[in-house]
């Protein structure tokens, strides 16, 4: 059967099935505009765990998914497909994970970083992480190739350096649009280069990426807050605090989304901590933070900056944790995930 046959033969207001693709949709991967790579790795996560299991509870989660978008019409035909879920990335931060557990314990207890011990335990953890950077770059460049749009699932907000990384080879200059409560911007936490706290930080190490524009950061060191005083108007970033003073004393997010989106350029890749959101939509997220946006704050924005003319080239949706007794997290980052994808192809056809 194909495609034209399988949109003719759909019923998208059924329900969807479980044998079936992500949403429940009828096609393959191959069929699919976009594609999303899960990455179920938390290797170096320094307070709760579980976002290795975020890709696939998201993807039970997203049988549940209503596939009207009042801003993308048929959004569904364009087709969303997961790749598969990668047992040698489970199996490795597994095992990984055990070990900088022991490792962040050992420093907490007062071991140097320079014990012999736990300096070869960090090295065998960066050479995984370097692994890991290029295992995504790599499926992210196989699917570019095949004029696929591109989304990572995590996994830790680590993840996606190496998605950048392939951008870099796709894309002149590009800018970094995240959305999170944490700026991201250490160098090397708890000794690990890789760190999710340190994405942002190893982003800018990319000379592609000409801008990182923060939104919603509401919790960060004064290390970081140097990062952002010493980029020279590299990093500009939207503190929750200030955003919510402005609305407090009469200003307007459709002011303030203009003003974020006019510190940003054409090509724009999205990195949304589901932290970003308040915590009451993701309780169970490794390091959640109070404050924050609700889900239509945030695809306000990104319909702004589609409506912009601007196009969101890749995305990443991160740090996720499914509790063991409910499926909240996964089922708000599902609907959050069908409408950034959406929203992506659609900027990408302007």
């Amino acid at each position: 059967m194909t495609k034209e046959e399988k949109i003719k033969n759909f019923d998208s207001n059924g329900i969807g099935q479980l044998n079936d693709g992500m949403f429940g949709l009828p096609f393959t991967l191959e069929e699919c505009d976009t594609v999303l790579i899960p990455v179920p790795w938390e290797v170096t996560v320094s307070y709760g765990g579980g976002t290795a299991q975020g890709p696939k509870a998201i993807l039970e989660a997203s049988y549940q998914v209503d596939l009207y978008d009042p801003f993308v019409k048929d959004a569904w035909k364009k087709g969303i497909g997961l790749d598969e879920i990668s047992k040698e990335v489970m199996t490795k931060s597994e095992k990984l994970r055990q070990s900088s557990e022991r490792y962040i314990d050992a420093l907490a207890n007062g071991k140097k970083e320079t014990d012999p011990e736990l300096k070869k335990t960090s090295e065998s953890i960066q050479k995984e992480c370097l692994w890991l950077n290029q295992w995504v770059k790599n499926r992210v460049l196989h699917f570019m190739d095949q004029k696929k749009h591109v989304g990572l699932v995590g996994g830790d907000h680590s993840t996606p350096l190496g998605m950048m990384q392939a951008l870099s080879e796709k894309y002149e200059t590009f800018a970094v649009l995240q959305i999170d409560a944490h700026a991201d911007l250490r160098n090397a936490y708890e000794g690990f280069e890789f760190s999710h706290a340190s994405i942002m930080y190893n982003a800018l190490k990319i000379k592609q990426v000409e801008k990182l524009v923060q939104v919603g950061i509401r919790d960060y060191c004064e290390e970081e807050l140097d990062v952002i005083k010493n980029s020279n108007g590299r990093v500009k970033t939207f503190f929750d605090r200030d955003i919510k003073y402005a609305q407090y004393t009469g200003d307007s997010w459709d002011r303030i989304c203009n003003r974020i989106i006019n510190e940003l350029p054409q090509n724009v890749y999205l990195s949304f901590d589901i932290d970003g959101l308040d915590p009451k939509l993701c309780p169970n997220t490794g390091t959640p933070v109070a404050g924050g946006f609700e889900t239509e704050q945030v695809l306000f924005l990104l319909e702004k900056l589609v409506s912009s003319g601007r196009r969101i080239i890749a995305f990443d949706l991160n740090e996720v944790s499914p509790a063991e007794d409910n499926d909240w997290d996964a089922n708000v980052a599902a609907r959050l995930l069908y409408r950034i994808a959406n929203l992506a192809s659609k900027s990408m056809q302007v």
